[in-house]
């Protein structure tokens, strides 16, 4: 998805467009990059078209909701796929056991933290739910890392406009 086509969708639907595409992005669907849909979620606010505190409120919302999901889906069918996964690519089973073992021992400090990096944000959600990590802990790691990322994101958006789609050579 391109930020045209993001950009008609945010201002014809406005905070429901935000929600489902930020939704959709925590997902971990392919096409819906944060570092398009976040900014621009900033400029609307910018150009008054939404109140930034909305934003925020409907971003984090929207991801906590999705990192929520994809805890389930983990939490309820994530070993069965990890086995099935692991019959089929063993040499993957050592590194998986590694990650999980790592959010065993990091706990919440580990999902934070795996919410402040690209590309593992989306993800940490799954093996979480396959270690059945509690449930109020999850949510408030989550929600920290979320507000975070969608924060500064967010807020470059609204500070820096059109600029950032600029300097990320998508303008």
């Amino acid at each position: 998805m391109d930020a045209a086509t993001l950009t008609y969708y945010f201002t014809r639907y406005g905070a429901i467009a935000i929600f489902v595409i930020v939704f959709l992005e925590y997902l971990n669907l392919p096409g819906f990059p944060a570092g398009v849909i976040m900014p621009l979620s900033g400029i609307m606010a910018a150009k008054g078209n939404i109140n930034f505190f909305w934003v925020m409120v409907i971003t984090v919302a929207a991801g906590l909701l999705g990192s929520l999901a994809l805890y389930a889906l983990g939490r309820k069918g994530g070993e069965v796929f990890l086995n099935a996964y692991t019959k089929k690519f063993p040499k993957q089973k050592e590194v998986l056991e590694k990650n999980l073992e790592w959010i065993r021992q990091k706990g919440c400090i580990g999902v934070f933290v795996g919410k402040l990096l690209p590309m593992i944000r989306t993800i940490v959600s799954i093996p979480a739910g396959v270690i059945k990590m509690d449930l109020l802990k999850y949510i408030i790691s989550s929600t920290c890392g979320i507000f975070i990322w969608n924060f500064v994101f967010v807020g470059a958006g609204y500070v820096l406009g059109e600029q950032v789609f600029q300097l990320l050579g998508i303008a």
